[in-house]
């Protein structure tokens, strides 16, 4: 019976290591890029790159946003990097996420002296060209949604969203959050811009997401060194694009039927084992 028991421990455990998303809503990938140029690995830019990525990883276990330079011999191997999480989130979901996209953009630019990529809740880039503290509103990824058009009373909840994710309450906020009936929306820049160079980064955001997207039910739009997005009833920007939830979906419904099966043959195993052990006994009661 022991041994029954404990069989039943391991498939509940693996099931439900299963069943446990293996990336969170903040781990979902956004966009991702590498530069050009590429380093010798082994060489000692690669290592300077290594740990400036360590540090992006352990300094975002205390805060949501910071910057390293590690400097290099020539001056041309130097590297700069910075690492941005959202703002709402905590220092243990920040750290997960910029240890997930250290780990991606490592994978995906090896070997090139720059890479940046964008998670759902985080924001990792480093170059060894200097671009902290510059202001950057290249677009670099842009979606929308459906031309279906909203009701006017919709259309006035989305415009003051985006006009308090403009301008919130008329005070400068390097993250910003909205919410008006049933529209969300965000907005936020990375630490290493000015005041003045946030808001404006932002604002051209807006405007892109006004004029681009137009009375859509959600839309969003990543520059170079900000973002902006909103939604409807809280609908997942690309789920449009994509299977992911209508898979996940399907995920969980196979596995809950798997576990129901496991669950009804093992009380089936129980169920017999304790037939056999009542029959041993009553032929050694004869």
């Amino acid at each position: 019976m022991s041994n029954i028991v404990y069989l039943l421990f391991l498939i509940t455990l693996f099931l439900s290591s299963m069943t446990t998303p293996s990336t969170s809503a903040t781990d979902s990938f956004i966009f991702g890029g590498c530069s050009q140029p590429k380093y010798t690995p082994g060489s000692a830019y690669e290592t300077a790159v290594n740990s400036l990525l360590t540090s992006l990883v352990n300094s975002a276990a205390f805060t949501n946003y910071n910057n390293f330079t590690v400097p290099g011999t020539p001056a041309s191997d130097t590297v700069y990097g910075l690492f941005q999480c959202r703002g709402d989130l905590d220092n243990d979901q920040c750290s997960r996420c910029v240890a997930r996209a250290v780990s991606q953009v490592g994978t995906l630019c090896y070997a090139s002296c720059g890479g940046a990529l964008q998670l759902e809740g985080c924001f990792v880039k480093y170059d060894n060209a200097t671009f902290l503290g510059v202001e950057d509103k290249t677009v670099v990824t842009k979606k929308c949604g459906p031309s279906v058009g909203l009701t006017s009373d919709a259309l006035t909840r989305r415009d003051a969203v985006l006009a308090y994710l403009q301008t919130p309450d008329g005070t400068y906020k390097t993250f910003r959050s909205s919410g008006s009936g049933d529209f969300q929306g965000v907005a936020q820049c990375t630490g290493d811009l000015s005041p003045t160079e946030c808001q404006d980064c932002v604002s051209d955001a807006i405007q892109r997401l006004r004029t681009d997207c137009g009375p859509t039910s959600w839309g969003e739009i990543y520059l170079a060194k900000c973002y902006a997005r909103y939604s409807e009833g809280g609908s997942h920007s690309r789920g449009s694009n994509d299977d992911s939830s209508h898979n996940d979906d399907e995920i969980e419904k196979t596995l809950a039927i798997l576990i129901g099966l496991i669950a009804g043959v093992a009380l089936i195993i129980v169920f017999l084992s304790f037939l056999s052990k009542v029959c041993e006994k009553h032929k050694g009661g004869k």
